[in-house]
């Protein structure tokens, strides 16, 4: 090259010790690159980037904690600029659901921590990254927020200047910072709200109520979530237009089906779900996520004429309020393809 800056690294004494091999070299380079396509990644962006970056002859393609710009995701906010200070901005994302990503994009955008890890606040510095993931101590009760799985998909992009290190306890390592106390109470109702929204979004598996509160003609959830004193339960909708007509048809069997309906709410595995959940790393298999086709369609046409014969709703009211309900709202063409059936 005509120009540039070489980094060489030699005599290696703290990392090349005893029982040191080729494959452990090979991980800490790609460790070391990680690190870098992630440290620097808005200055290596772009048609133009301020920066490239190349690795034993190889360039480092930077790495978007944000995934910016993509379809599915159900946030990416107007920059914020933070009121009382200066040049201190902030953007929020909401990233999308491990359903609605290709698999490579799923492992890229997890990052080098993981989904968890990856989390929470992004701190940069005329654009180089300070601190990756993480809520900087904010929390409710007294209590910072950990990092959890439920609100994995939410990250905060933050922007400061230069000249607030010392307010912001930027530390010689550039790897910590602290926000002042009078800006915590802005930074936490944003924090507040994205993470608000990633929980939904993971709770749905991708699935988002729009602002207006609802969707609009969509059918009712199986679930409903009841919180009390006595703590949260899961109760299946007896409103549910199959469960309804079921109900409604049952004759000298509806006692022992609401017994049935009772005995699965509360025999739900919760802890089971949770251990699962967290031992995987990944939500359980929902939505008919797996499902051959012929189970969809068997489902589908059940709910269709209960829809019609029993809440009289015409096929092609039917067959739209399924086209807004989850999870038939992407089986689409299993959906237009319901006919009324002359017998049950």
């Amino acid at each position: 090259m005509e120009h540039g800056t070489v980094v060489l690294w030699e005599k290696l004494d703290r990392i090349v010790t005893d029982g040191f091999i080729a494959a452990d070299m090979i991980e800490l380079a790609d460790q070391v690159e990680a690190h870098l396509a992630m440290t620097f990644h808005r200055l290596c962006d772009g048609p133009r980037p301020e920066l490239r970056l190349f690795l034993n002859g190889r360039s480092v393609k930077p790495w978007d904690p944000f995934l910016v710009g993509h379809p599915s995701k159900a946030l990416e906010s107007s920059e914020y600029r933070i009121l009382h200070t200066a040049r201190v901005t902030a953007q929020c994302h909401v990233l999308p659901h491990r359903d609605m990503l290709k698999p490579a994009e799923q492992e890229a955008a997890a990052g080098p921590g993981g989904w968890t890890q990856q989390e929470g606040f992004y701190v940069y510095r005329n654009k180089r990254l300070l601190l990756s993931g993480g809520w900087l101590g904010l929390g409710d009760g007294g209590k910072p927020w950990p990092r959890d799985e439920a609100h994995r998909l939410a990250r905060i992009r933050l922007d400061i200047p230069n000249s607030a290190d010392a307010e912001w306890k930027i530390n010689v390592l550039k790897s910590t910072a602290n926000p002042p106390v009078r800006l915590r109470p802005q930074l936490h109702r944003l924090a507040s709200e994205t993470r608000e929204t990633a929980r939904r979004v993971f709770a749905h598996r991708g699935h988002i109520t729009p602002v207006t509160g609802s969707r609009s003609n969509a059918g009712t959830e199986t679930w409903q979530v009841r919180r009390s004193a006595q703590g949260t339960s899961y109760r299946i909708a007896r409103d549910h237009d199959l469960v309804a007509s079921i109900i409604e048809r049952a004759g000298p069997l509806k006692r022992d089906i609401l017994a049935l309906l009772r005995l699965i709410e509360e025999t739900v595995p919760v802890q089971r779900i949770w251990l699962d959940t967290a031992e995987d790393k990944e939500t359980p298999r929902t939505g008919f996520a797996t499902a051959p086709p012929t189970d969809v369609r068997e489902t589908l046409s059940a709910i269709f004429q209960a829809l019609v014969k029993f809440r009289g709703l015409s096929p092609a009211e039917a067959r739209e309020r399924l086209c807004r309900t989850p999870p038939f709202d992407r089986h689409l063409d299993l959906v237009s393809a319901l006919e009324v059936k002359d017998t049950e």
